[in-house]
């Protein structure tokens, strides 16, 4: 009677257990990467050179979006960082500005300028540079007016930034003194698979095994 009790229990158990891991895997949490910092564009203002400029991640050359002016990069430096999708269900805790209430906001500001490099002429650069900058420090160069703030509000809910990650020096992270924070645009295959989906997905194997093993035993 005790084992076919413990077998139905451990039944009963693991639809709870797989639902309970599939709620784990879609809190989003970071994953870490290596990254290096390979050049600009060429586009100067401000005294500095502004975004987008170029770099690699894991050795895969990819944009880089800054969005921090309070920190440094030099050129051919490495860095370890981890990724952080801009998603209302991400974890921002590993990331330099995501501990403010309007934390996803601001992202998706930034994220929403950042897209639009492609599309303009580098004379607008600086303002888009300047505008991004000025979502998380207001002590940053100013753009020339408003109109590029202006256009991020409105528009940055409508937009899809699924293949945009902030990506982050790893912690601890300190508000100076650091690695620039940059947005960087990454095709879903080179994207690496964070922490706390890899650990649910595990998690769901090992309760199949002993499920299955229960029940071959009875």
């Amino acid at each position: 009677m005790r084992n076919n009790f413990q077998f139905k229990s451990v039944f009963a158990s693991f639809p709870a257990t797989c639902a309970m891991a599939l709620c784990l895997s879609n809190i989003l949490s970071a994953s870490s990467v290596q990254m290096q910092f390979v050049g600009t564009n060429g586009t100067q203002a401000f005294g500095v050179y502004v975004g987008p400029y170029s770099g690699t991640m894991n050795g895969t050359p990819v944009d880089l979006f800054c969005v921090d002016f309070a920190n440094e990069v030099s050129l051919g430096q490495q860095w370890d960082a981890n990724l952080t999708q801009i998603a209302s269900t991400a974890d921002f805790s590993d990331t330099r500005y995501g501990t403010g209430p309007d934390a996803l906001e601001l992202y998706q500001q930034a994220a929403w300028l950042a897209l639009q490099y492609a599309s303009q002429p580098t004379s607008q650069y600086a303002d888009i540079q300047a505008t991004v900058w000025q979502l998380f420090n207001p002590a940053a160069p100013a753009p020339s007016s408003s109109w590029w703030l202006d256009q991020a509000r409105s528009n940055c809910a409508s937009a899809d930034y699924g293949d945009l990650r902030i990506v982050t020096n790893v912690g601890p992270v300190q508000p100076s003194g650091q690695v620039q924070e940059f947005l960087i645009r990454v095709e879903s295959s080179d994207a690496p698979e964070s922490t706390t989906q890899l650990l649910a997905g595990l998690g769901l194997v090992g309760a199949s095994c002993a499920w299955r093993r229960l029940r071959r035993a009875h």
